[in-house]
């Protein structure tokens, strides 16, 4: 199996343009009919890159493509590549579940398993022959996705039992626990009311320091809000790739413009 690169830990400011994933002249195809047609970009590291676009035109896809995600769906053919720290993810001598573990998911609906909080945390990390201390990272997950103080005193009870805001909280503590590099973020806040989606926004920018975060949303407020870069695809076609305050106050492309002002989507 190849050896996947860990990018370094440190946050400078040379490391902030540091591109982690590349996706080059990427096609997906469901059957014989394109979701993705020929995009590339570059995800650089410790920043929030946000997708947008209309509904189909290929946002999930795309994000699923960089952990493999896509390899559980029949029928799915892709041609490109796509590059983590420069290797490519989709070689045969690369381990899909090591991809999934470097590049984390976060699911538009939580989806916490109907076991205790304790056991959500640490069910990834000791199936995958972790050999530290559990509690200690179950801690430190949970206070990296701001709920240790929430449930500190209740490990135990069913992860079910939590708010719908503190559940997604929770599938991102999950993730956390793999320690992953990259975190992808799939309509994050669809399913929260404004307190919780603004609480899962203000934990977006603390992660970013340490992580890199790619998000879906359909929400351009959202993207405006917590992206430092935004791409626009349309009919699965990367419109516009840039800063997100360039794309959204000076877009290159009229179809950005058009979608930005929601005169379409």
């Amino acid at each position: 199996m190849n050896t996947l690169t860990k990018p370094d830990a440190q946050n400078s400011a040379s490391e902030q343009t540091r591109s982690v994933l590349d996706v080059i002249d990427l096609t997906i195809r469901y059957g014989t009919k394109p979701a993705i047609q020929r995009v590339s970009l570059s995800i650089p590291q410790h920043r929030i890159t946000a997708i947008i676009g209309p509904s189909g035109c290929g946002k999930s896809t795309l994000l699923r493509a960089f952990n493999r995600m896509n390899d559980f769906i029949p029928n799915v053919g892709m041609e490109g590549r796509i590059l983590y720290m420069g290797s490519d993810v989709y070689t045969r001598e690369v381990d899909p579940v090591e991809v999934r573990r470097r590049i984390g998911m976060v699911f538009q609906k939580p989806n916490p398993f109907p076991k205790s909080i304790l056991q959500n945390v640490a069910w990834g990390p000791s199936i995958n022959g972790f050999t530290g201390n559990l509690e200690d990272r179950v801690e430190q997950s949970l206070r990296r996705a701001a709920l240790w103080e929430e449930v500190s005193d209740r490990l135990h009870e069913s992860a079910l039992a939590l708010s719908g805001g503190q559940q997604q909280r929770l599938c991102i503590a999950r993730a956390l626990a793999m320690e992953p590099d990259v975190i992808l973020m799939d309509e994050p806040c669809s399913a929260l009311d404004p307190v919780s989606t603004a609480r899962i926004e203000d934990l977006m920018f603390e992660l970013k320091e340490r992580y890199t975060i790619v998000i879906v949303t359909h929400n351009m407020q959202q993207a405006a809000r917590v992206s430092n870069l935004t791409a626009f695809l349309e009919n699965g076609s990367l419109v516009e790739f840039g800063e997100t305050d360039q794309v959204f106050t000076r877009p290159r492309n009229q179809r950005t413009e058009e979608y930005v002002t929601g005169r379409f989507g």
